[in-house]
């Protein structure tokens, strides 16, 4: 029986990834695939592609068929040992029932006919995926919005394959996304061939840097400038957040640079953030000689030394 290398198919090392196997084949299918090759060898290399990734996509079925790899010769047959026996998914099996069948047919025996099998030989193969950057304010992060992008695709064309076309599209930012994130809609990438489905659009969050805000996951951390006596003496101050204004309660004596910690007012989420807010000093002007004798009856009641 003759061997059919399905890293050759595929034009692949033996080392090569998933993600190596998966980006070859969807490149390679769309160039043999009968709809729109016009090479006499279409439709064959369009079924050995098919069935090269549906063994190859799959650690398992293609660790199998490694060790299979193992019984060829260098006339690129398949010879494996005297009285050699497989187990297939009718129960175990020898080998030479299927000598004088195709390696298709043998491979079906040891793996199953399945639906990816079926698939390919239907010539319908799945579009690609587009991935887009979208750039979103901690605004919109927080509220959600709507957005028009525009992003360039496949669309089919009047000779059976496909044209470069810039698509207009609005999507929905949800309250709550996060640096980083992807947002998958479905069938909005790009066209798959014969009956084959559409990909997937994936929107990836970038959230646009902020003045007043430092995000980490659906963490806020914001500054907060008070005066001295709000930090000796307490204070109720009105905090601006994403979310709205909010009251913060100052307690006598309260540490300079301490991290007041509002739970719940960060990005919404399940469960939501939370807001912390980082205490700055600001020292007021001292303008006129009634301030600065303020300041030395100050030095002389309080008699502080901020070095020891």
């Amino acid at each position: 029986m003759k061997f059919t290398d399905y890293y050759q198919v595929m034009g692949l090392e033996e080392n090569a990834t998933q993600d190596e196997i998966k980006s070859t084949y969807r490149r390679l299918a769309r160039k043999y695939h009968p709809d729109v090759s016009k090479a006499a060898d279409a439709e064959e290399r369009f079924k050995e592609l098919g069935e090269a990734y549906e063994i190859l996509k799959s650690p398992e079925k293609r660790e199998q068929y490694d060790n299979l790899r193992k019984y060829r010769n260098p006339q690129g047959d398949f010879v494996p040992p005297s009285g050699w026996e497989f187990h297939g998914p009718g129960g175990e099996e020898k080998f030479e029932q299927y000598q004088s069948q195709d390696f298709s047919d043998f491979i079906e025996a040891i793996f199953g006919r399945s639906r990816g099998f079926e698939q390919q030989r239907g010539y319908a193969t799945r579009g690609d995926d587009i991935h887009y950057r979208i750039q979103v304010t901690l605004h919109e992060a927080f509220h959600g919005a709507t957005r028009n992008i525009l992003y360039d695709g496949l669309e089919p064309d009047a000779h059976g394959g496909f044209k470069r076309k810039r698509h207009s599209l609005n999507v929905k930012i949800p309250s709550g996304v996060t640096n980083g994130q992807q947002l998958r809609l479905r069938g909005k990438g790009n066209p798959g061939l014969g009956n084959g489905p559409a990909g997937d659009l994936y929107l990836e969050i970038e959230l646009m840097h902020d003045e007043g805000f430092a995000v980490e996951a659906r963490n806020l951390t914001m500054t907060l400038p008070v005066a001295p006596w709000e930090l000796a003496l307490g204070a109720n101050i009105e905090v601006s957040t994403p979310g709205g204004p909010v009251k913060l309660k100052l307690r006598e004596n309260a540490r300079l640079n301490q991290k007041l910690r509002l739970q719940g007012k960060g990005l919404p989420g399940n469960p939501p953030g939370d807001l912390f807010v980082e205490l700055r000093l600001v020292m007021p002007p001292v303008s006129s000689e009634q301030d600065k004798e303020l300041l030395r009856e100050m030095q002389k009641q309080m008699d502080f030394d901020p070095r020891k």
